[in-house]
């Protein structure tokens, strides 16, 4: 079985936001990363070269399928920021619709400013979708 190529690293997640071009975005990572750093309790991590997670779980699908992945974490992208909330985002019907702009894949959300969206509506659905895979998965670790 393949193993996963995003993992935690040792690489600096202020050295990843520092080289983000745009400074409107470069703050709103940074915002964002102290937000869930916040929410979850639990620092910044780089996770392969482009992903900032915070906490980490064990998951294995019926499949037998099985890896690591950040509780929750977010990318800077070319058009926009992707935040990985897990599967469990889409349940949130009630927070999403009160998000503010913003568009939904299947376990992730994208935004492209943080201004387009509530940042406490925010804060809400990663405490609640990190207590919910905690709760389903357990917690590996910090990173």
């Amino acid at each position: 079985m393949a193993e996963n190529k995003t993992k935690p690293t040792q690489a600096s997640v202020e050295s990843y936001l520092a080289a983000i071009d745009d400074e409107t975005r470069r703050k709103d990572c940074a915002a964002l990363s102290k937000l869930m750093t916040k929410a979850t309790k639990y620092p910044a991590t780089m996770w392969g070269t482009g992903i900032v997670g915070f906490g980490s779980y064990h998951y294995k699908y019926e499949s037998g399928r099985e890896g690591d992945s950040c509780l929750v974490g977010f990318s800077n992208r070319k058009s926009e920021i992707c935040l990985y909330l897990s599967a469990d985002v889409l349940a949130q019907e009630e927070l999403v619709s009160k998000l503010g702009k913003h568009k939904t894949g299947k376990s992730c959300l994208y935004v492209r400013k943080l201004s387009d969206v509530d940042l406490e509506v925010l804060a809400k659905l990663v405490v609640s979708v990190a207590a919910q895979t905690k709760q389903r998965y357990g917690v590996v670790g910090d990173g």
